[in-house]
């Protein structure tokens, strides 16, 4: 007798949930940039970063993530409650510990601390206990690198929480913590999280096919394992552990644009839609360019210092990490994503394409334009690059935010418009 075939796995609901939450990270990117003005005209600097890192990026992982894992294993997707719990936990620890570091209290940030703890082990659930059900089941370097990244911002924003709740231990060894725990959820955790989901996520935009590349497999190895490196040289006060990790964790920088470089030898010829594939494309080519950048200026200050608290220079890498890479990446995906996993059916997703690629060339050269000034700026000691960059970046993000914003509120009045032009 013929062993019947694995029924469908209806993930309609794992859609929603992870448009839901690509929304709310973009709401969130939209609250780093509003900050980034106040830390432009003299305000901390860390706001804005950790609005866009553990906010908007950790939201946007928490929504994504498990909808890559179980898609790419064909899969059936964890539960809702599982899904959604992870969701809120992320994206409301984050809020509340900004707001506890804000001036609300410590005690405050702490309890934000844990419930992103929180999230993050949920999150790890909703991600990878699926994965049980795969048929060969195997830990292919994606999934680890998955793994991998969760550990570390859980490990990170655990250092971070005991500090804020005053653990003695913790709290009398900051000094040294503070970059080892900068590290981790930077670069072992949001970095690793979107390097390897750029993995199969470039070529599916680029229209390339998805396949087994060296360049992927350097650039996973290398940003797995540089950053806990780089993290426990800096908490040991052992240079050569972190040197070894700086520069582990450049050759993964490095395999990453070279990643990107293959897969547009590969990428297809978009006959329709050019606006949107050229944004959501050039944006995902040039984000990893970015934190090769930021790679050699903190691998560099690394290098050159050894396991130094002061290597550790957040006002150096913020423009490039958070403008180039996270923020580029962020938006770059969000164009993709939401009418390609969004509500509607194909002429209200045709109608949000249009919409999100309007002035794609000019939106795209602004903002990679004003990161190169304002970082060059913030480099030589020069306020007026800085101020200029940041203003086209603000442009950038205003536009391409607004645009998301009409794709999505619009998409029921587009509907019917859309469905007559076809039917005429």
């Amino acid at each position: 007798m013929l062993q019947s075939a694995r029924p469908a796995i209806d993930r309609g609901i794992d859609r929603r949930i992870t448009f839901g939450g690509v929304l709310v990270a973009a709401f969130l990117l939209g609250l780093a940039g509003l900050s980034g003005l106040g830390s432009a005209s003299g305000g901390a600097v860390w706001l804005p970063l950790h609005l866009a890192m553990a906010g908007a990026a950790g939201t946007a992982i928490a929504s994504v993530l498990p909808f890559f894992t179980t898609a790419l294993a064909q899969v059936r997707p964890a539960a809702p409650w599982l899904r959604l719990g992870a969701l809120g936990l992320v994206a409301g620890g984050a809020l509340i510990a900004g707001l506890g570091m804000n001036g609300a209290g410590s005690r405050v940030a702490a309890a934000g601390g844990l419930l992103y703890v929180a999230g993050i082990v949920a999150l790890a659930g909703a991600a990878l206990l699926p994965l049980r059900a795969m048929l060969g089941f195997k830990f292919r370097i994606v999934h680890l690198a998955y793994a991998v990244a969760l550990a570390q911002v859980g490990i990170g924003v655990g250092l971070a929480t005991a500090m804020l709740a005053g653990w003695s231990p913790i709290a009398s060894a900051w000094g040294a913590l503070k970059p080892a725990h900068g590290w981790l959820n930077v670069f072992g955790f949001v970095t690793v999280v979107i390097a390897a989901s750029l993995v199969h996520l470039a070529p599916t935009v680029a229209g390339a096919r998805i396949r087994a590349r060296r360049t992927s497999d350097v650039a996973l190895v290398g940003l797995i394992a540089g950053a806990p490196l780089v993290a426990l040289g800096l908490a040991s006060g052992f240079d050569a552990i972190a040197r070894v990790g700086a520069t582990v964790e450049l050759l993964g920088a490095a395999g990453l644009v070279a990643h990107g470089a293959s897969v547009q030898r590969d990428r297809g010829a978009w006959t329709s839609d050019p606006g949107w594939h050229r944004f959501a494309g050039l944006s995902l080519l040039a984000a990893p360019v970015w934190l090769f950048v930021v790679m050699v200026i903190a691998g560099g200050r690394i290098l050159w210092l050894g396991a130094d608290p002061a290597a550790w220079s957040v006002g150096l890498i913020a423009v490039p990490l958070v403008g180039g890479w996270i923020g580029q990446v962020l938006i770059g995906s969000l164009t993709h994503l939401v009418p390609s996993i969004g509500p509607g059916d194909q002429a209200v997703h045709a109608v949000q394409r249009r919409w999100l690629g309007r002035a794609a060339s000019a939106r795209w050269l602004a903002w990679n334009g004003g990161v190169t000034l304002a970082s060059a700026g913030v480099f030589i000691g020069q306020a007026c690059l800085a101020v200029g960059g940041g203003a086209l970046i603000g442009g950038a993000l205003v536009s391409g935010l607004g645009l998301l914003a009409v794709a999505v509120g619009f998409s029921s009045w587009s509907a019917p418009v859309a469905a007559g032009a076809a039917r005429r």
